[in-house]
């Protein structure tokens, strides 16, 4: 698909320095630009390659005012990052603007399907689905019974949701997710054996969320699992049953977290994370990388460590303990003199 300036111009509201009926059918990064690709610059560090690029068209910022010649047409606007993810976005939508029905695949016929769905093969929608408007669903995935997705929602293939789980609008669950699976709950026995609590609850996920390959969502005891609206999860992360992760949280890869914590608003948390169960994390709290939380955090903390703990207290300790080798020799010194004054 072709793109001219002018249309890209158009939909970024921005002015044109060059050809406006030149055309590209690719993005490309500025440094590794080729003729009929799109790049942008707004980081000043890369401003040597507008000169060198052979990208056709390049977003720039409107005060970039060129010292030499640019064989790249010029889109100028407020902001060339903005920008640039606005027409990525686009694109995106574009690139994955399918509709219809691939075979082989089953619907059950007590399900509700709304229009402009695409559904690829091999997929299964179970009894008394509920779908909205332009949903995407790749192939291979699987829809239990009872399941709700709202209108827009994206499932890359082979995403999993268990039944009885109830998906918002405009989310996107990358591949490989299972949404509702049993949480980790085991009843043990007197005799070391564990028996299975069954797990009757369900996932509840709302607008705007997304959700990255490989990420498990387990299904509440009682209840629900509750991931509310604007949180981004990465790659290869586990939230256990009755967890609660409140408003436009943002959690890197690798992160686990046990059964019923409950986490604010507003939280970032760095990749492989820990948290225990049945603990509350505040509100615009962050959390590093690698950090092991035990216990409650409170609103705009920012903690680091195992177990996790406020950061000042984590720099001035890690100062000391970088000089740790000084400070023995010194006790050591000390020791010596006190011997010596000892034996005197």
């Amino acid at each position: 698909m072709k793109f001219t300036a002018t249309q890209i111009a158009e939909l970024l509201e921005g002015e044109i320095v060059g050809n406006p009926a030149i055309e590209v059918s690719r993005l490309s990064k500025i440094e590794e630009g080729t003729e009929g690709s799109l790049t942008f610059l707004s980081n000043e560090k890369y401003s040597p390659y507008i000169y060198t690029t052979e990208a056709s068209i390049a977003i720039v910022n409107a005060s970039f005012e060129p010292t030499k010649e640019i064989s790249a047409t010029l889109i100028k606007v407020a902001d060339a990052y903005q920008s640039f993810t606005k027409l990525l976005t686009f694109y995106n939508e574009v690139k994955n603007n399918k509709v219809g029905k691939e075979d082989p695949h089953f619907v059950s016929d007590s399900a509700s399907l709304g229009i402009n769905l695409y559904v690829g093969a091999f997929s299964y929608i179970g009894e008394n689905v509920k779908i909205g408007d332009d949903v995407k669903i790749y192939p291979n995935c699987y829809i239990g019974d009872n399941v709700v997705i709202g209108e827009g929602t994206t499932l890359f293939s082979g995403v999993k949701v268990y039944s009885e789980c109830v998906i918002g609008k405009q989310c996107k669950i990358h591949a490989g997710a299972v949404i509702g699976a049993d949480g980790f709950g085991f009843a043990p026995g007197e005799d070391g054996s564990y028996t299975a609590v069954p797990q009757i609850g369900n996932v509840v996920i709302e607008d705007h969320v997304d959700i990255g390959a490989n990420t498990t969502i387990d299904r509440a005891t009682l209840g629900s699992t509750i991931i509310k609206k604007g949180v981004k999860l990465d790659n290869l992360i586990q939230i256990a049953h009755n967890v609660e992760i409140d408003e436009h949280t943002v959690i890197a890869a690798q992160t686990g977290i046990a059964g019923s914590t409950k986490v604010g608003k507003f939280v970032k948390m760095g990749g492989q994370a820990a948290l225990s169960g049945h603990i509350k994390i505040g509100d615009h709290v962050v959390i590093s990388g690698k950090t092991g939380v035990r216990k409650n955090v409170k609103d705009n903390d920012i903690v680091i460590g195992f177990p996790a703990f406020n950061i000042q207290k984590w720099n001035r300790s890690s100062a000391i303990f970088r000089n740790l080798p000084e400070y023995v020799d010194k006790i050591k010194e000390l020791e010596k003199e006190i011997k010596a004054l000892k034996e005197k």
